[in-house]
């Protein structure tokens, strides 16, 4: 246990190490904050639309009105502008993570990549063909979802059993969570190097504990919210030590 524990906290460690990366390299930041600019303009231009709009939406929502008296229709058309821009305003929020996270995977691809470099290179990369590391990178990506779905529905329903669901339900949902996003995040080196999901499962189960710690330190970093948007550059810096260690191969700089 004493081991396990040792390891698990090695593993919160590479996501620490992962952060001092990313922090300490003005290139690397620059790359991760592109991703949440583009997503942020296009949310603001979207925004911005719906503000112009509005007076439009509102009138096509509430069709009702239009025989009401002029004070009652323009009272009625105000409350529903209001709720549209609420509207708006909370599907922007739900959503900004998850398109952000789209935007930037080919930067934080390039931040992996960097990160190796620093670290000595990639031994056994491989050319892999955009559109067929696309194709692969997609295909595991489903399976993953797949699974965890299939693992995350009994884990929601055993989450009303009274204190267990309060208790030991969130304790298996932040491993589980966690195993999943490192195996996620691990992606990138491994591609590198002509390796799938099959093979970086097989090598991660290897250090469980390891992985376990990194995973559920990057889970709950992406509970805060905007969490992800934030942490997933230094994540995927986390993330190319942990495939380097699992690989045996030095995650030192120099």
């Amino acid at each position: 246990m004493t081991g396990a524990a040792r390891r698990f906290l090695s593993g919160v460690g590479l996501l620490l190490r992962g952060i001092g990366l990313y922090v300490r390299s003005p290139g690397l930041m620059l790359l991760g904050v592109v991703p949440a600019l583009i997503s942020g303009a296009l949310f603001a231009a979207a925004f911005a639309a719906l503000v112009y709009f509005v007076d439009d939406l509102a009138a096509l929502v509430t069709p009702f009105a239009d025989d009401w008296p002029t004070t009652w229709r323009g009272l009625v058309r105000v409350v529903a502008g209001l709720a549209l821009l609420g509207l708006g305003g909370l599907l922007g929020v739900l959503t900004f993570t998850a398109v952000t996270l789209v935007i930037g995977d080919p930067f934080y691809e390039k931040i992996s990549e960097r990160v190796e470099d620093r670290l000595g290179g990639t031994p056994g990369a491989v050319e892999v063909p955009f559109w067929a590391s696309l194709r692969r990178s997609l295909a595991d990506s489903l399976r993953l979802v797949a699974v965890s779905v299939l693992v995350g529905v009994p884990l929601f329903a055993a989450g009303f059993i009274p204190v267990v669901g309060q208790t030991v339900v969130p304790v298996i949902g932040a491993a589980v969570g966690g195993w999943f996003l490192a195996l996620e995040l691990v992606g990138a080196p491994f591609y590198r190097r002509g390796m799938g999901l099959a093979q970086r499962r097989s090598l991660l189960r290897a250090d469980r504990p390891t992985t376990l710690g990194f995973g559920v330190a990057v889970f709950v970093c992406f509970l805060i919210p905007l969490g992800a948007v934030l942490v997933m550059p230094a994540a995927v810096a986390g993330a190319t030590l942990l495939a380097r260690r699992s690989l045996g191969q030095s995650i030192e700089e120099g």
